[in-house]
Parts: C-alpha cells; sequence; structure tokens
C-alpha cells in the first residue's frame, strides 16, 4: 500500500542527488562561547545553568496550583483530536496515524502526548525518541525525560548529538539529517541557543511565596493556630532571671505539654513567679491569605490558565466559566497543540517520502464549538469566493476528483 516510515536504502541513497550544506554564519561563534563557557571542548555539551529537578519538586510535586495548572494544560491538549494531511488530501489511515495511535507497548496517544506536553511545561524541553527496525522504519515513539538529557554541539553551532543519562549510564544519539533518532521540542528561551524556558522558571519566585506562606499556616495549626505567647519571669521582688537549669526544664514543658493541635486549649499550670502573656494577630498578619493568593495567581498567569479555571478567587477577567475555558482552549492549550504537532509531523516526515501536517481537529474540540460554527457559516455564505479558496480558509485540503 504505502512504503511510508521506511528510510531510502544504502543505494538509493547513494544515486539521490547531494543537498547542499547549510549553516548559520553565527553558529561557531555560538558553539565556541557555549564550550568555552562549559569547560568543553568545540563538541562539547552546553549545559544550562538552571535545575529543572528543583523547579519540578518545588513547582510541581510541592505545589497544587503548579500540579494542577501542568496537569490541567497537558490532559486538555493531549485529548484533542488530530488529523493527518499532505498538500492533496486528508487522511483516514496512515502509518503515522497507526503509530501515534500506539506509539509503544505502554502508552497509548493519549499517555504519550501527555507526557510530551508536561515535559514541555515543567522544563520548556521536551524529547521524542524513534525506534526504528532494520530497514529504518519508526516501530514506536517514546517521551524521554529533560532533566536526563543534555545537548552536544558540533563546531557550527548545531546539535550533533544528545546524551542521555541515567546515573553513571550513558546513551548517545547521533544526529543525521532527514531520520533524526530525537525530536527535540523546546519553548522560546531569550538567553539560550539550544534550552527553552519553561514557566516554573518564570514564576518560581511565586512558587516559592506559595510554598512558603503554605508551611506558615501548617506552623500556625501546629500551634492551636494562633501565635505563640509569652512567659514572663518575675523575682521575688518583681524582677530576676531563671537559672539555666530551670529555663531548659520549662522549655521542654512547654514543647511536650503545650504545643501542637493534639495540646489545643489545653490549661496551663505556672509555677510561682511566671506569668502567661498571650499576643493577638494584628491587621498585618493576617495578609498572608491575600499574598498566597496573589503568587496563585501568578503562577495561573505564567501558564497561561485563567485563574477562574482554577478556583482562585479575586480574578474577575472572564465573565463566566465558559468564556474563560473559552480563552483557555484559544489561548493557551491550541497554541502549544498546534505547534507541538507540527513539530513532531516535520520530524517524522524524514522517515517517510513527502511531507505530512499533522494538528488538532478544531471542528471536534467542544470549547470552540461556537466559534467553529460561526466560522463555517461566514465562510459557506460567502458567495465571493471559490469552493477551493472555501476549504483553504477552513484548513481542509483542496478537493481532487476521485479521492
Amino acid at each position: 500500500m504505502f512504503e511510508f516510515l521506511r528510510k531510502a536504502s544504502p543505494l538509493e541513497q547513494a544515486t539521490q542527488p547531494a543537498r547542499e550544506a547549510k549553516a548559520s554564519a553565527v553558529g561557531p561563534l555560538t558553539a565556541g562561547r557555549i564550550a568555552g563557557k562549559a569547560a568543553y571542548g568545540v563538541a562539547g555539551a552546553a549545559w544550562t545553568a538552571r535545575d529543572d529537578v528543583s523547579l519540578t519538586r518545588a513547582g510541581f510535586l510541592g505545589n497544587p496550583v503548579g500540579f494542577r495548572a501542568v496537569r490541567l494544560i497537558s490532559e486538555a491538549a493531549s485529548a484533542l483530536p488530530l488529523i493527518l494531511q499532505d498538500c492533496a488530501r486528508r487522511y483516514e489511515t496512515h502509518p503515522v496515524l497507526e503509530l501515534i495511535s500506539r506509539p509503544n507497548t505502554a502508552q497509548g496517544r493519549a499517555e504519550l502526548f501527555e507526557a510530551l506536553y508536561a515535559q514541555l511545561l515543567l522544563s520548556g524541553n521536551a524529547y521524542l525518541e524513534a525506534v526504528t527496525d532494520e530497514a529504518g522504519a519508526v516501530r514506536e515513539l517514546h517521551v524521554l525525560r529533560s532533566d536526563r538529557m543534555r545537548v552536544v554541539l558540533g563546531s557550527d553551532g548545531w546539535p550533533v548529538a544528545y546524551d542521555y543519562t541515567v546515573g553513571t549510564a550513558k546513551h548517545r544519539f547521533h544526529m543525521r539529517e532527514g531520520a533524526a533518532p530525537i525530536c527535540h521540542i523546546r519553548s522560546f528561551h531569550p538567553q539560550d541557543d539550544h534550552y527553552g524556558l519553561s514557566p516554573l522558571e518564570a514564576a518560581r519566585r511565586a512558587v516559592d511565596v506559595h510554598n512558603a506562606a503554605s508551611h506558615w499556616s501548617k506552623a500556625l495549626l501546629d500551634n492551636a493556630a494562633r501565635p505563640s505567647g509569652a512567659i514572663v519571669y518575675r523575682g521575688a521582688e518583681g524582677q530576676g532571671s531563671m537559672s539555666t537549669e530551670q529555663f531548659e526544664r520549662l522549655q521542654s514543658e512547654m514543647e511536650a505539654h503545650h504545643t501542637g493541635a493534639r495540646n489545643a486549649g489545653r490549661p496551663m499550670l505556672l509555677e510561682g513567679g511566671l506569668d502567661w502573656k498571650p499576643m493577638g494577630f494584628s491587621p498585618s498578619d493576617m495578609e498572608f491569605q491575600k499574598t498566597k493568593e496573589a503568587a496563585a495567581r501568578e503562577i495561573a498567569t505564567a501558564f497561561g490558565i485563567p485563574p477562574m479555571l482554577l478556583g482562585i478567587p479575586g480574578d474577575a477577567t472572564y465573565a463566566n466559566y465558559q468564556e474563560a475555558n473559552r480563552g483557555f482552549y484559544r489561548l493557551t492549550v491550541l497554541p502549544m497543540a498546534m505547534r507541538v504537532t507540527a513539530s513532531v509531523a516535520h520530524w517524522l516526515s524524514g522517515f517517510i517520502p513527502g511531507e505530512v501536517e499533522l494538528k488538532p481537529d478544531l471542528d471536534q474540540v467542544p470549547a470552540l464549538a461556537v466559534e467553529r460554527e460561526q466560522q463555517w457559516r461566514r465562510v459557506g455564505e460567502a458567495s465571493f469566493l471559490s469552493d477551493g479558496e472555501k476549504r483553504a480558509l477552513l484548513g481542509l485540503p483542496p478537493h481532487v476528483e476521485g479521492a
């Protein structure tokens, strides 16, 4: 049927005309600068200064807002129905569609793309590996952890390989023109030539503030939900000081019998000369909750999620939940999904003859149903447009007779 997903044989490669070698004029400068900065040779690895593991631990594993933001975007984007087409037709069955519908034995399409989107959101980088057979056909796709991957640069400043390190073991993926084993998708970073910028890195201060406020609240609850008071010692004449032994004994008794949630409301028995002075909250002490909510809104803003969808109070950007959900899909989910699927399709085209386009099917997204219906009606009623122009405006390939 098709000879897709098959690399050209050595004989076919030898008979094909050689492609002109192209390189950026500033590539060698970039490679030399990064290699010198990382104390490697010209073909050394380009190391990034940020710590993806720490950002993931603080902003995803340890922060409910960051966790929900990543899950909300990745699940919504991975659930989008996909269509495959080229310049002539839209495919119902195709080896590429079969591959992404069952990319490997452990994952389906939704699981694979959810992991791919999550890696992109957490680190600004996503890596997809193609497993090929002896004939060069792609049999499996795997998402690789971005914190284990490092770019190896060539003399022209472009990646020539990728090193994947697990503990002391390392595997090098050598890049080649056309059928490359690794697809590297990265977000825009204004100060890095080879790695992307994650939303977590932009929101790391807000994440720290939100986590600190949560720790403060927990410590407050452990202390019976009120600040500690002061024990004042008065001697026989109204003044005096305690001995070291008396101070240590009093401190140990307070920690054992009068702190923590289990001791909340427990009466305190003080000996002669000791007086308890309770302290209450001032209005400024209560501002921590507003600070926490403001930090949560900053995290949501960095990910491009309307705070209303995360249950964060104090946001009135959208009139209702439906409008916020539509804006979430239009401004956050679809741009990322279209960019990632386009990169994956371009990468897989290196394994097959011809170019194919993989993109979300906007007509099957419930959040955009009203917009798509209006667009179809406007285009259909435009009598000054030809059928070919209408199909192009709707993202459809040209109509082919007999197809």
